[in-house]
């Protein structure tokens, strides 16, 4: 197969040098060979850095050591533009090290850097809760083992989404070095609360209240009876008695609350155990809400109505296999619990 000339460097370098033997400045010679191998092969910048070193007399076109500029000061430089902002691409630190980002990006491997994005972490769990954590879990462990009942669940849970949505973007690390913590939005940013019910095979019920509003036992109450008549409308039952519903659902103070209790006692549901502070229990944040984070990277919403016209079309670009997948990665996470003694664990 014929080597990409675009991603071979000292070629690149070599058509630098020509162009500066022809006097075109940096400027139009990164015009022309981006023009010729594709944008983005090298950048202005880098090509400016590559001619003041030819104007100084040197035409050496390699990375090795040389006088001037030695490997572990290449290496130092690298490592005080990450330690600064390690969100950086390779062509932004390419940019600033006069180098092109391939070189870049291969002295990073180099150097057992890899990139990962910055972990939430959602509490700081005492004893008791990793406690609570292995309990719940391998009581639900053992209730699978004997009979699957996940067809039965109907999770559902809460999100604000954001009308302005920055990108977290990956961190450059070395090998067991934790990402760092990333801000969240602050309370006083614009916001609307999504409230949303599914299962194995889909959306059942969906609600967006109104810019800032929130929900109370009562207004979760009625939306729990709204379900209710969702799912007889939309999961027709054919078996024998009664279906079995079983709600899984956090332990925020609306879900738990007496009244609320009392309405699903009449629904006549099973409410599933769920541990204190374990969103990575819980199928809404660990996938559905996961998934949604994604395509509301870099999203600005005008309007409640942008908003809701974007909820509707993220439900409906998801077919009945993305919700099954949900719902059946239960057993492995409360696996992963019992691995890691009650902790977080991340996928």
């Amino acid at each position: 197969m014929e080597e990409d000339l675009s991603k071979n460097n000292l070629h690149i370098r070599n058509c630098m040098l020509y162009e500066f033997s022809q006097g075109k400045n940096a400027t139009k010679a990164a015009e022309q060979i981006c023009s010729v191998y594709g944008e983005g092969t090298v950048s202005i910048r880098v090509c400016q850095n590559w001619f003041q070193r030819f104007r100084s007399g040197d035409y050496n076109l390699n990375d090795s050591q040389r006088s001037g500029r030695p490997i572990e000061l290449f290496d130092q430089k690298l490592e005080d533009l990450l330690e600064e902002d390690p969100r950086q691409s390779t062509r932004e630190l390419a940019d600033q090290l006069g180098f092109d980002h391939t070189t870049v990006g291969r002295r990073l491997a180099e150097m057992g850097k890899v990139q990962r994005i910055g972990k939430w972490i959602p509490h700081q769990l005492s004893q008791n809760n990793k406690t609570q954590r292995l309990n719940i879990s391998l009581q639900l462990t053992v209730r699978f083992q004997k009979k699957d009942f996940l067809w039965q669940i109907v999770t559902g849970d809460e999100k604000w989404i954001y009308f302005s949505n920055p990108y977290n973007q990956k961190q450059w690390l070395s090998p067991g070095e934790n990402p760092s913590f990333i801000p969240k939005n602050t309370i006083s940013t614009k916001k609307a609360m999504l409230c949303v019910w599914w299962d194995l095979k889909g959306i059942l019920y969906y609600e967006l209240l109104e810019p800032n509003q929130s929900i109370d036992s009562e207004r979760y109450s009625k939306q729990l009876k709204i379900l209710s008549s969702k799912i007889a409308e939309n999961r027709i039952y054919n078996g024998k008695g009664k279906r079995k519903i079983i709600l899984l659902h956090d332990n925020a103070r609306p879900h738990v609350s007496k009244f609320t209790t009392n309405i699903i006692q009449e629904l006549g549901w099973e409410v599933l155990p769920h541990p204190a502070y374990s969103p990575d229990l819980a199928p809404s944040d660990y996938h559905l809400f996961r998934s949604m984070e994604h395509y509301l990277r870099e999203k600005q919403f005008n309007n409640i109505q942008d908003l809701r016209n974007f909820i509707e079309s993220y439900f409906n670009s998801k077919d009945q296999q993305f919700f099954n997948e949900g719902i059946r990665n239960l057993p492995n996470k409360w696996k992963k619990v019992l691995e890691c003694n009650g902790d977080y664990f991340y996928d």
